[in-house]
Order: C-alpha cells, then sequence, then structure tokens
C-alpha cells in the first residue's frame, strides 16, 4: 500500500494549504490537499469514489447517495447577535444555537481529519468585481470539488496567487452524518450557515447542490443588508442588437430556462442574478441543469454541453456504452448536470450587464386555466404576485407528483431566502420604478380550460410570440381590458396569437359560470396565502391582489 504523502499544491501559495492544515489541526504531511485541481486530476481522483464512471460524452457521472435533492427541513441558521434581526425566522430559516454550530464544526473538522485526500477550491460568486465575494469550499470528494469548480467564478491563475483570505468557507463533510442528540437536530443532515463566522458547514447529505443553494442563501443576506443590492432568484438575457435586458421568474416547470435562452439574446445567467445600481450580474460561473428527458432535439444547449468537465448527478447509463439514459428516472426524477456557462454558446462571458432591465417576467404554469397567457402588472401588481410566487406545480418536478398542484414560493425563491419576502419586494418595486422596468405577468400553463378539463397548455409558440411582441415594444403600446376579480390588464391584441386565446373570461369552454366559479377558487388559494405577509405590506400592494 502506498504511503499517506502530503502533495505540493501546484495551483497556489503553500501558504493555504497550511492554513487548511491549522484550521482542521492534521498532522503535517498525513493527507494529500490539492487546491484547485485541474479537471483532469478530480476526474483521476473521482474514479476512485463508489460508482463513478465517464459516460461516453466525457462528462463525470457520479452519485449523490441517500440524499437526491435538497433537504430543506434540516437548513438552519445560526441564531447571533449580528445576524438576528435581519433574518426572516420561521417557514425557511430555522434557527439553531452557537453551541450546536460549535458541535457540528468540530464533528465535520473530526471527519476531513481522516480522509486520504481533501480538495479546496477557492472561487468567486458574483461577476462584478465590486460586489463578488470570495468563496473557499473545503471537502473530501473529487466529485464536489469539480461540481464547484463549475459552478462557482473560477479565478484567473493571477487572481489565484493574490486570493487571500475568503470572504465565505463551507465546510463539506456530508458523508458523515450529525449526531441527532445534538440540540435542534432532527436528522442525521444539517445544512448551517453562521453569518457571524462567515462559514457553513455541511453533514449528513452528499447532494451537491446543497453548496450552490447555500451560497446563494449567503448572497440574498449579504448583498440586501451590506450593499443595498436586490439578489433575485431569476433567469436573464439581454438582446444581442438592442442591448435591453430581461429577468424572468419562474418555479420549476413554468419555462424559466427555456424561455430565457432565445437565438436572438445572450445569456447572462439560468438561476441566480443581482440587481445592483450599476445594473445586472450573475452569481454564478456554471449552470445546473435538470436532465430528465433531456434530448438534444428538445434543448440542444444543454444536451452538447454533457462533455469533458461536466457532472452528470444521479443519473441511469448503459453499463456496456456508458451512454446515459435521460428518460430513466429510477434513482430520481432530480437528476442533474452541472457545467460551466461558457459551455454554451449564446452565453456572455462575463456574465453581467451594464444595462437595467427592461422588462421583468414572472412566470407561472397555471393548471386552473384561469389565467390569461399574458397581462401588463402594476408596480403594485408585480409586488403582490412576486411575493406570491405562484405556478402550478407540473408533474415530474417532484417525487409523488403526479398531477398539477397549485402552490406559492415567495419571491420565486422561498427555501433560499435570508430575510422577510417583502424587503425584495420593496427593492424589486423600487428598481423598476426608478429605472421605468414593464412587468409582465405570463401563463405558460393551461387557459380557456383546465387541466382536469382535458384542456391544453398554451403553445410555446405562442408565448415566444408574446416574448417577441414584449421585446419590440409593441404589447407595451396595445389596448387592455380587465380580467373579473384578479383584476389584471389583459392585451386585446398580440401580434402572431389568436385574440380568441388572450382573455380565458371571454373563451372559457365551460361557459362563463363555470369560469368565475374557477377563477374565484384560485383567488381564495391566493388570498390565504398572503395572510403570511400582511401584517408587513401595505394597503396598496394588499389591494393589488384578487378581490373575493
Amino acid at each position: 500500500m502506498p504511503s499517506r504523502v502530503s502533495v505540493s499544491d501546484q495551483s497556489g501559495p503553500s501558504s493555504v494549504e497550511q492554513r487548511i492544515r491549522e484550521e482542521l489541526q492534521l498532522d503535517k504531511g498525513v493527507i494529500t490537499i490539492r487546491r484547485n485541481a485541474p479537471r483532469a486530476i478530480l476526474y483521476e481522483d473521482a474514479l476512485n469514489e463508489k460508482n463513478t464512471v465517464i459516460d461516453a460524452s466525457g462528462a463525470l457521472i457520479a452519485y449523490s447517495g441517500e440524499k437526491t435533492g435538497r433537504s430543506p427541513k434540516d437548513k438552519r441558521i445560526v441564531d447571533e447577535e449580528t445576524s438576528r434581526d435581519n433574518v426572516w425566522w420561521g417557514p425557511v430559516n430555522k434557527p439553531c444555537s452557537e453551541r450546536t454550530w460549535e458541535i457540528n464544526r468540530e464533528r465535520a473538522a473530526d471527519y476531513l481529519r481522516t480522509r486520504d485526500h481533501l480538495y479546496i477550491v477557492d472561487a468567486f460568486a458574483g461577476w462584478d468585481p465590486k460586489y463578488r465575494i470570495k468563496v473557499r469550499v473545503v471537502c473530501a470528494r473529487a466529485y464536489h470539488a469539480l461540481f464547484m469548480t463549475n459552478m462557482l467564478i473560477r479565478p484567473t491563475d493571477e487572481e489565484l496567487k493574490n486570493f487571500g483570505e475568503p470572504d465565505f468557507t463551507v465546510w463539506n463533510a456530508g458523508q458523515f452524518p450529525a449526531n441527532t442528540h445534538t440540540q435542534d437536530m432532527t436528522s442525521k443532515s444539517t445544512i448551517e450557515i453562521n453569518f457571524k463566522a462567515m462559514e457553513m458547514v455541511i453533514l449528513g447529505t452528499e447532494y451537491a447542490g446543497e453548496m450552490k443553494k447555500g451560497i446563494f442563501t449567503v448572497m440574498f443576506y449579504l448583498m440586501p443588508v451590506h450593499h443595498n443590492v436586490l439578489t433575485l432568484h431569476s433567469s436573464a438575457n439581454q438582446g444581442i442588437d438592442t442591448g435591453d435586458v430581461t429577468l424572468f421568474f419562474g418555479l420549476s416547470g413554468t419555462g424559466k430556462t427555456t424561455l430565457s435562452a432565445d437565438p436572438n439574446r445572450l445569456l447572462i445567467g439560468d438561476d441566480e442574478h443581482c440587481w445592483s445600481d450599476d445594473g445586472v450580474f450573475n452569481i454564478e460561473g456554471g449552470c445546473y441543469a435538470k436532465c430528465i428527458d433531456l434530448s438534444r432535439e428538445k434543448e440542444p444547449e444543454i444536451f452538447d454541453a454533457i462533455r469533458f468537465g461536466s457532472v452528470l448527478e444521479n443519473v441511469v447509463y448503459d453499463p456496456k456504452t456508458r451512454v446515459v439514459d435521460y428518460t430513466n428516472s429510477s434513482i430520481t426524477e432530480n437528476t442533474r448536470c452541472a457545467y460551466p456557462i461558457d459551455f454554451i454558446p449564446s452565453a456572455k462571458i462575463p456574465c453581467l450587464a451594464d444595462q437595467h432591465p427592461k422588462n421583468i417576467i414572472l412566470l407561472t404554469c397555471d393548471a386552473s386555466g384561469v389565467l390569461p397567457p399574458v397581462s401588463k402588472l402594476t408596480p403594485e401588481q408585480v409586488m403582490y404576485h412576486f411575493i406570491s410566487g405562484y405556478t402550478s406545480k407540473m408533474a415530474g418536478t417532484e417525487q409523488g407528483v403526479t398531477e398539477p398542484e397549485p402552490t406559492f414560493s415567495s419571491c420565486f425563491g422561498q427555501p433560499f431566502l435570508a430575510l422577510h419576502p417583502i424587503r425584495y419586494a420593496k427593492m424589486l418595486a423600487a428598481k423598476m420604478s426608478e429605472h421605468k422596468a414593464n412587468a409582465w405577468l405570463i401563463n405558460t400553463g393551461w387557459t380557456g380550460s383546465s387541466y382536469v378539463s382535458g384542456g391544453k397548455r398554451c403553445p410555446l409558440k405562442y408565448t415566444r410570440a408574446i416574448l417577441d411582441a414584449i421585446h419590440d415594444g409593441s404589447l407595451a403600446q396595445e389596448s387592455y381590458e380587465a380580467l373579473p376579480i384578479f383584476n389584471l390588464q389583459v392585451p386585446t391584441h398580440v401580434n402572431g396569437v389568436p385574440s380568441e386565446l388572450l382573455n380565458p373570461a371571454r373563451n372559457w369552454s365551460q361557459g362563463e359560470a363555470k369560469y368565475v366559479s374557477s377563477v374565484s377558487s384560485l383567488a381564495g388559494l391566493f388570498v390565504e396565502n398572503f395572510k403570511t405577509y400582511q401584517d408587513k405590506a401595505t394597503s396598496d400592494v394588499l389591494a393589488a391582489g384578487p378581490q373575493i
């Protein structure tokens, strides 16, 4: 058996390795530490991990073990004096004591001390140098290191040389369980963020997405609190010739990724952005795309991004050919691929724009069929619908979902919010007002009839025609009529879209009485959901919701 020796860091100063050794109290020379290792080396190491293989395209296939998705019930924020009064405590952010944090951080360190190899990824979150933060990830799986190498913004050689101390550190010991007897623990998994220590600890889950979304929560806190910069769960693109920026908000199944990928526009990013006084910038250096039912015909850019350097997660493959079966969900519906954003030909590098958004798109997939394909929103309606974050959860987006179910996720990203949703909504409304952005609610789901009644979704070609009309400015000049109960402003004409499709109140297949009943039912769900936020909402925002 070869001896366990330390390999000198070839991609950064040895002082970084020494710092990690001191942090973890490692014996000198007994553990290999790799900092910002090349992808080829991470491949070599990853292939020594259980069940890790290379697929036919050259991507690395890895498995996250028992947890194949995030564990939102195990996400915690340390209750400490520097952040206590800002954090939105409650359904998303559960507190844990500083004592619990100390125990779990030491537990993570204990595990990392036992490994033959440790990996350090030093990189950035945020493409704007004015606001980016330096992130350090310390982990024990090469797959995790490759994942974060892709998902964070990779420094140049000079930036890595002068990286210095990180602003935030992730200690990923996900292979090792939390002790369920520790105070505040409810399972063997815990993901804890400490804003005073500026660190995160992961125990009991090897799902790589916990690191990505953990950094997202950090940005949801740091940017508004310290810089007055708005953090958003959205995709963003920019016109090639016009330079106009559009933000797309939407939950799974609404078409956020598909619609932001436009051959006439550059992709700034597909998931996480910030809106500053200077414009919009992507937080990430990569994409984390869903792979279930992926095909080159439907999503050619994503399909072709799966190649050497990408990480395929929890997919099923042919053991002889190593060809992935993207239709196979026997492990999980949540199959994923993490790849650098520059693997997408239409990506704008660097991923930022010095233009402010001209259009804000709120996407929903309404299975009840009562919302119009497009409506223009007032500033107050933007706040109401942004805080509500409504869609119908589609079959396949989560395990066990076989028919569409109505769901609400505040700011279209509730699991990742650090502050109260009203705070983000007010910032969004203020920025829209300052920069005179238009806002639109687009329903990519059913219209004129419900899913249950055997209706059909709004054809994608019509949704794209609506977006074209938004981007060329023609839709803002159309005449509008009010939709009952929701009081949404519905255009009477859109180029390339049948007029009879635009107003579901006029074309409801089962008659007016059934429509009123259906729209009242959906309105009731909105009103009930908004009770959580009404104590902090203004009367104007409350009045912008459905009236029943």
